[in-house]
């Protein structure tokens, strides 16, 4: 009996001993702690309750709740004992959505609980405030951290950088701001770091270079200033660098190129200069080299060309010089070569044609002007070539046709002669074909239309010598986006054939022969540019054009459109550039005018536009270029003419206008800042992809008393302000003098009076000056010898006396007709000799002092009658023979 029991009891002990140690084997399969399972469904509560309020698309994370292990939730991943959660990737949780209330950075405060953290990505979350450094803090072992793609602003906390343990950092694509302080030094084990598109300024900090084990650097896209110092030297394991978007300066410090293990060097777009060292051809292992945008000259070393592992070289947009070596033809694996708006020259080495590898090759706007090799056809995988704005001369080669993977052919503004070569229909993949700018001849030819995969046909130019044969067939096969003809000689309507084109989004016919109205299709269409400019076009502008709100670009000028603006034209919120110079509208600008809160340009001279000035101003905020010029506007210049704080052309001439010249217009601070030509708005609006209005030649600038014919980009560098042939008096405000990046100021035939204001020696950039047919008195300031680049100064027609000033460009102000009608002027430039010039009898000082005692007090006297007599005949109606 008790060996049975003692054999139970030890059959039962083996039992539990197996259930113990099965339990002791077999891992835990609930989440590792409970704190940490809370606080990540805390987060998940508080990211719902938020995003419900705002309307936000989300993800709803339906794996994690109460219930299940949190080690198996998705975007969670634990340790492998699966004791703690170590990886958090929460990126893309939000959709950003417009016109709805911010998600905060505070729902994030939850999962600064879970210490444990290695890796956190909250990447691409839309989350506004700033970057919350007292919970960051709490994560002591995070080593890999992704904020980029939020909206944070403020400054880099500093309990970000007592996170030493991290190899990888984030921040790109925010709105932060502040100087890049020394703590950075202190995340020494750092690999990457990334804070790209935000908007810090200052220098680089010096403890930076102490983080020997950086491999990615990304400092582009923000507002760095300053030289690249030696220290970089100290980067030994640096494989990607990228600075592009600053504002560096200087010569790259030859420290840059020990720098042996740099794989991609982006320095573009900052202003870089000197000549390209040849000890470029020491970082071997580059695949990327892209300096454009910077202000590099001198030859391409032919050391770069031994650069064997290059895919991408782009040293665009710089002043490099020269001829192209025919060494490129080395670098045989390079995919990318832009070399585009330079001044290289000579000819295409054969050379060209060993780069099998070669997918993009530009030489746009540079000198070449020589024949195109043959040995272009052995590229076969060239899918664009862009050989526009040279200088070549002769037939477009027929080998062109034999490329098969042409996707992008640009060979406008050159001097290529004889037809459109019948090859081009062979290439079976173009979509964008630009031939414009030339001096071809013969018709466009029907086939054209028949390309199937064209998108974009850009043909005919001033030169060329084109025609269109309006009776044609055209049976469309492309759905084209993009048509420009201009100046073929097209007559009669607009062609109906050109409706069938769904997708049209840019229509260029100007300077032809068009009649008639404006077709309603024209206004179905989603076009974002629309060019007409030089027709004989007739009728009212049909309301209906206005309702499209993807409209950028509409040019209407030189034709004979009449009538009023529409009063819907505020709806086209888009547009950036309207043109509607030279017609015959009538009536007063419409006030939905200032909702065009994109509007850059405006230019409606040469019509009959009335009513007073002051109520009709347009108000918009970057508006750039305002010309009414050669209307009938009357009233004043208002006091919110300040408002227009982006203006860097304003051109009321020519119109009725009274009153004075307001203070107020001396604020427009892109008058007072010479402007960056590298950072203009224009620049940097969303029409700049397009790069389609740079081939608009269209505009017309009355500049330095010629009209002048200028694309609507380059307006950013006419700087000017012209309130001539008015009827505007009182004095000129001395405040004028504060703007300081004029290049135009024009008051001249007006009513003004006063004296020219001293404070015109501080215009730094004037290059023109015109003062004429005015009533301004006294005399030529001294200060305006400071005006370095003056080349035109008319001071006509007005009651100036004294003498005119000597030195600096003063001295080359020698065109009479420019001081002619002041009566009292004298000096070298008029050939008029002035008192104090009269060479001196002999003498001793004695005699000198008397003689200029007597000068002076005839001279006092002279002045003194003739000022009287002056004001007897006005009083009295006499005429003399003076001004």
């Amino acid at each position: 009996m008790a060996t049975t029991i003692s054999t139970s009891l030890m059959k039962i002990f083996s039992i539990l001993l197996f259930i113990l140690n099965t339990i002791a084997i077999i891992p835990s399969f609930s989440c590792p702690s409970h704190d940490q399972k809370h606080a990540l469904l805390h987060f998940k509560s508080t990211l719902t309750t938020t995003i419900n309020s705002s309307s936000y698309q989300f993800l709803e994370l339906k794996s994690w709740n109460l219930s299940s292990d949190c080690c198996s939730w998705e975007r969670v991943n634990c340790d492998a004992t699966k004791t703690h959660v170590i990886k958090l990737h929460l990126d893309g949780l939000v959709v950003p959505h417009p016109d709805i209330d911010p998600v905060f950075s505070n729902i994030l405060a939850p999962l600064f609980q879970i210490t444990s953290l290695k890796k956190l990505d909250i990447s691409n979350n839309s989350l506004h405030g700033e970057i919350p450094g007292d919970g960051f803090v709490n994560l002591t072992e995070l080593v890999h951290l992704e904020m980029q793609n939020n909206n944070f602003n403020g400054s880099i906390p500093r309990q970000l950088f007592w996170l030493t343990s991290l190899c990888y950092l984030d921040i790109g694509n925010n709105s932060l701001k502040g100087e890049l302080g020394p703590e950075v030094g202190y995340l020494r084990n750092l690999t990457t770091l990334k804070l790209y598109d935000n908007n810090f300024e200052g220098r680089i900090p010096s403890q930076l270079f102490k983080l020997k084990s950086l491999q990615v650097l990304d400092l582009s896209m923000n507002f760095l200033v300053g030289k690249l110092g030696p220290e970089i030297v100290s980067l030994r394991n640096l494989t990607t660098l990228w600075l592009y978007d600053n504002y560096f300066k200087g010569q790259i410090p030859s420290q840059l190129f020990k720098l042996e293990a740099l794989r991609v060097l982006d320095l573009s777009y900052n202003n870089f200069k000197g000549t390209l060292e040849p000890e470029l051809g020491s970082l071997q292992n580059l695949t990327t080299l892209d300096l454009k945008r910077n202000y590099f000259h001198g030859p391409i070393p032919h050391q770069l060309f031994k650069l064997q592992s290059l895919k991408l070289l782009d040293l665009s947009d710089n002043i490099l010089e020269g001829s192209l070596s025919p060494e490129v033809g080395k670098l045989q694996n390079l995919e990318f070569l832009l070399l585009k708006a330079n001044s290289l020259w000579g000819k295409i080495p054969k050379e060209i044609g060993n780069l099998t590898k070669l997918r993009a090759f530009s030489l746009q706007k540079n000198n070449f002007s020589s024949g195109i090799p043959t040995s272009v056809v052995n590229l076969k995988k060239l899918e664009a070539l862009d050989l526009s704005k040279n200088a070549f001369s002769m037939q477009i080669p027929h080998f062109i046709g034999k490329l098969p993977t042409m996707i992008w052919l640009d060979m406008s503004h050159n001097k290529f002669t004889g037809p459109i070569p019948l090859s081009i229909q062979n290439l079976s993949k173009i979509e964008v074909l630009r031939l414009h700018g030339n001096m071809l001849n013969g018709e466009i030819p029907t086939w054209i239309f028949e390309i199937k995969t064209l998108q974009a046909l850009h043909v005919g130019g001033k030169e060329d010598k084109l025609t269109w044969n309006n009776t044609a067939k055209i049976v469309p096969r492309s759905s084209l986006k993009e048509i420009s003809m201009s100046y073929c000689g097209i007559s009669g309507q607009i062609p109906e054939w050109i409706s069938s084109h769904k997708e049209l989004t840019y229509l260029d016919l100007k300077g032809n022969d068009l009649e008639g109205s404006i077709p309603f299709w024209l206004s179905e269409r989603d076009l974002e540019i629309i060019d007409l400019f030089d027709n004989k076009l007739n009728g009212s502008i049909p309301s209906h054009i206005f309702e499209n709100t993807k409209l950028l670009h509409l040019d209407f000028s030189r034709n004979k459109f009449s009538g009023e603006l529409p009063g819907n034209i505020g709806n086209a919120k888009g547009i950036v550039s309207l043109c509607l110079g030279g017609n015959a509208f009538s009536g007063n600008l419409p006030y939905s005018l200032s909702k065009l809160v994109n509007l850059i340009v405006f230019d409606i001279h040469g019509n009959n536009i009335t009513g007073n000035l002051q109520d009709t101003l347009p108000q918009n905020p970057f508006l750039e270029t305002l010309i009414l010029r050669n209307n009938s506007l009357e009233g004043y210049i208002p006091i919110n003419v300040s408002n227009l704080i982006s203006l860097r052309i304003l051109d009321l001439s020519h119109n009725r206008l009274t009153g004075s010249i307001p203070q107020e217009i001396a604020k427009f601070s892109r008058m007072i800042k010479t402007p960056d030509n590298t950072r203009s708005f224009f620049n940097s609006h969303p029409i700049r992809t397009s790069n389609l209005l740079n081939e608009n030649q269209d505009f017309i600038l009355n500049w330095k008393k010629s009209l002048q014919g200028l694309a609507i980009p380059s307006l950013g560098t006419h700087i000017m302000l012209d309130l001539s042939h008015n009827k505007i008096s009182g004095k000129i405000p001395p405040s004028l003098g504060n703007l300081k990046a004029l290049k135009e100021l024009d008051i001249s035939h007006n009513r003004i009076s006063g004296n020219i204001p001293v404070s015109f020696g501080n215009l730094e950039n004037i290059e023109c000056l015109d003062l004429s047919y005015n009533e301004i008195s006294g005399l030529i300031p001294q200060s305006l010898t400071k005006l370095g680049l003056l080349t035109l100064l008319d001071v006509s027609n007005n009651i100036l006396t004294g003498k005119i000033p000597r030195g600096g460009q003063m001295d080359h102000m020698d065109e009479l007709e420019y001081f002619e009608n002041n009566s009292g002027l004298c000096g070298m430039q008029i050939k008029v000799s002035c008192l104090e010039d009269v060479s001196q009898p002999e003498g001793g000082e004695e005699e000198e002092e008397k003689q200029s005692w007597f000068l002076w007090e005839e001279t006092t006297w002279v002045g003194f009658l003739v000022g009287f007599f002056l004001s007897i005949s006005n009083m009295h109606g006499l005429v003399f023979g003076f001004c």
